[in-house]
């Protein structure tokens, strides 16, 4: 009911319930990015001639952490329907055979169990690797796939370094990944799909795994995680060219590296075996990024060369690639690892975010060439 200036009350317009319907269908669930009817979300659309809307949402699990935002989104596009002037939502959970139906429809045609970035595959991959650890491998990581997802990406990131996982912190996120029926959903943060062994394990335990182990991780986070359509996955590998490495290039022979070092000649001697490694089994190397090229003083701005100069073109020049950036050490993005905001986010105006944006928009597409691969040939 509405009231007139003279006290007089008149009948709500009646609520178009297809109008009410059509503005559900513009919300998305933020882990699944599917409309809520075709996730089969919607369990119940009231709608009554006072103008009040009530709408019943199935979730995949009852203790679904985007609640308020699944709420805000629904209230925000609902209201905008002529005549509706409340909606309240409530919740109830999926049942197992709902479950197992979104679970098919994630999966999509593909019966095999392959992941979905193989040859035909549009999404293009990066393995960042490094030779030794504490280059930095995964800051730069972390803030080029943020750094994409600000230009407009749609971007992933595996975090393939098992027993030294940092892309939880770097995130700031710690919630375990939902999983539907064998389907698990990446984690998101700052508008990029996160998947990492750090979301399933206590961050306290450390992980034990050998190499048949690791494999199979790998192997079921690229193929039972739904990513979605990316425009780009990162995978942050371990340090050096052990068992995570060698699988890689057996399960995506169509990544490209890119290799991160210092200028010191022991990280940039310990990265060119990474180099000529993924070299060797004809990986397409994308380029280098020198880490920690200076510190760059806050209150001058004078940068001084701490770790020596020169590394990261050395190692370009020796593994055939381009030198894709030289990242500045700041006191930002210290502050961004510690607080879980990649800085590009966290301060974008600093030297190394304002870095770290160009090379990730100047990242080169490069592909595996066609020698040494077997060609599908068709006889007519």
């Amino acid at each position: 009911m509405r009231l007139l200036s003279g006290g007089r009350r008149i009948p709500a317009a009646a609520v178009d319930r297809e109008a009410v319907l059509a503005a559900l269908h513009r919300v998305e669930d933020p882990e699944l990015h599917l409309p809520l009817d075709d996730a089969g979300m919607l369990e119940e659309v009231g709608v009554e001639r006072s103008g009040t809307v009530r709408v019943t949402l199935r979730l995949t699990t009852p203790t679904c952490p985007l609640k308020d935002t699944l709420v805000g989104g629904v209230t925000r596009e609902v209201s905008s329907v002529d005549g509706v002037e409340r909606v309240e939502v409530t919740f109830t959970a999926m049942s197992d055979s709902q479950k197992m139906q979104l679970a098919t429809r994630l999966r999509g045609d593909d019966r095999s169990g392959a992941h979905p970035f193989g040859p035909d595959s549009t999404t293009r991959v990066y393995a960042v690797a490094s030779g030794k650890g504490g280059v930095g491998k995964s800051t730069v990581t972390a803030n080029l796939a943020a750094a994409l997802a600000r230009q407009g990406q749609r971007v992933g990131v595996l975090d393939a370094d098992i027993w030294g996982y940092s892309v939880p912190q770097l995130f700031g996120v710690r919630r375990p990944p939902v999983a539907i029926k064998g389907v698990m959903l990446p984690v998101e943060a700052h508008g990029v799909a996160l998947m990492s062994v750090g979301f399933i394990v206590d961050d306290a335990e450390p992980v034990m795994w050998r190499g048949p182990m690791l494999h199979k991780a790998i192997q079921q986070f690229l193929s039972d995680v739904h990513w979605g359509d990316l425009d780009v996955l990162l995978i942050d590998l371990p340090p050096g060219t052990g068992d995570v490495t060698m699988s890689l290039l057996e399960l995506v022979p169509d990544a490209a590296l890119v290799a991160v070092t210092t200028p010191q000649p022991a990280a940039r001697t310990v990265a060119e075996r990474v180099g000529r490694m993924a070299r060797n089994a004809r990986m397409p190397v994308a380029g280098v990024v020198e880490n920690m090229t200076s510190l760059a003083c806050g209150s001058c701005g004078a940068h001084t060369a701490v770790f020596g100069t020169g590394g990261g073109q050395l190692l370009a020049d020796a593994i055939a690639a381009p030198l894709l950036g030289q990242v500045p050490l700041d006191l930002a993005t210290r502050e961004a690892g510690d607080t879980g905001v990649p800085v590009v986010v966290h301060d974008p105006s600093s030297p190394a975010a304002r870095e770290l944006d160009r090379i990730a928009a100047d990242l080169p597409v490069v592909r595996r060439s066609l020698a040494g691969r077997k060609l599908p040939l068709t006889v007519v």
